[in-house]
């Protein structure tokens, strides 16, 4: 009898023995299941992505500002401005290089008298002295004077100067000032710029070459190679004639500005040319700011020299005594 309660009393022992094993049973599987999504890859949630996105976008923001704000920084290396004491030495040092340079500096321009360069000066616009030069010679055998070509055909005087261009309209202004200069000035022309400038196709660059040439009036003259030589040289930087002229009449005495404008247009027409200066056969590189804007092998830049610098003819038919080139032929033979 004792022994079967006993059996019974121990059935439900192990009854409950084997429940609390099943129990046990979805913790181990909880516990396995947190082991297995501990070792998988994390999944980024759609969440993440848009956080990972708006702490990326300040950075990307931030490092283009710093960007653009070292943009605008000058450099580092910028060369410190030139003063004004600074500017007129170098200048004028410019001027005395230039000076021993082109000894001979001259009007390019072939003339006898006032009248002459007068009327050679008006026909230099848009072409060359060295055309000019060859076109004269015929015009001033049959007109000499400004009574002459004041009283000429238009068409005569149209077929003598068309080598020179725009032929019709400079045969209205050398034409016009011719009759302006028999009716207003006696025949003569007049040695003051507020006459000069009146006579039709006449403006200041023309009135200093003709006040300084043939009445040794001072004048700047400010043609395309002065004004873009002192540009290079950062003389000034303004672009209109009348201003340039202000500007570099300020830098000179008075009494150096008629031979200082032959100078540097020698220099433009010879060394520093608009389009491929020859910087490596510049006599003033050192002095230039602008350096190295043209070719700078010497050997390579020899190349580039023109006129007398290169062992051409020169511009004009009758150059002045010490100029060191060749005469430029005449026209039927240019």
């Amino acid at each position: 009898m004792n022994a079967k309660k006993t059996t019974r009393a121990a059935t439900p022992a192990t009854k409950t023995k084997t429940t609390a094993a099943t129990a046990t049973t979805p913790a181990k599987k909880t516990a396995a299941a947190k082991t297995e999504a501990k070792k998988a890859p994390a999944k980024k949630t759609p969440a993440k992505k848009t956080a990972a996105k708006k702490t990326a976008a300040p950075a990307k923001k931030a490092a283009a500002t710093k960007k653009a704000a070292a943009a605008k920084k000058p450099p580092a290396a910028t060369a410190p401005q030139e003063s004004r004491t600074a500017l007129v030495r170098r200048a004028r040092r410019i001027n005395r290089e230039l000076a021993e340079v082109y000894s001979y500096a001259h009007p390019e321009l072939d003339f006898e008298n006032p009248f002459e360069l007068l009327v050679a000066t008006v026909l230099s616009a848009q072409t060359t002295d060295l055309r000019v030069n060859q076109t004269t010679p015929r015009l001033f055998a049959k007109y000499p004077t400004p009574e002459d070509l004041a009283a000429a055909v238009p068409e005569e005087v149209e077929e003598l100067i068309r080598p020179t261009g725009f032929f019709r309209a400079k045969t209205k202004s050398i034409m016009g000032l011719a009759k302006a200069l028999r009716d207003d000035f006696g025949g003569e022309v007049p040695g003051r710029i507020e006459d000069l400038v009146k006579l039709p196709g006449v403006g200041r660059k023309t009135a200093f070459v003709v006040l300084g040439n043939a009445f040794g009036v001072p004048g700047i003259t400010v043609d395309t190679h002065f004004g873009r030589l002192v540009r290079r040289w950062k003389w000034t930087e303004e672009t209109d004639p009348e201003k340039v002229e202000t500007a570099v009449a300020a830098l000179f005495p008075k009494s150096e500005w008629t031979m200082l404008s032959h100078r540097v247009i020698f220099h433009g027409r010879r060394i520093c040319h608009s389009r491929k200066p020859a910087c490596g056969a510049c006599p003033i590189a050192p002095l230039c700011p602008s350096y190295g804007e043209g070719e700078t092998d010497p050997e390579k830049a020899k190349k580039l020299l023109k006129y007398e610098m290169g062992g051409l003819p020169g511009q004009r038919l009758k150059p002045p005594p010490d100029y060191p080139g060749k005469p430029a032929p005449p026209l039927a033979a240019g």
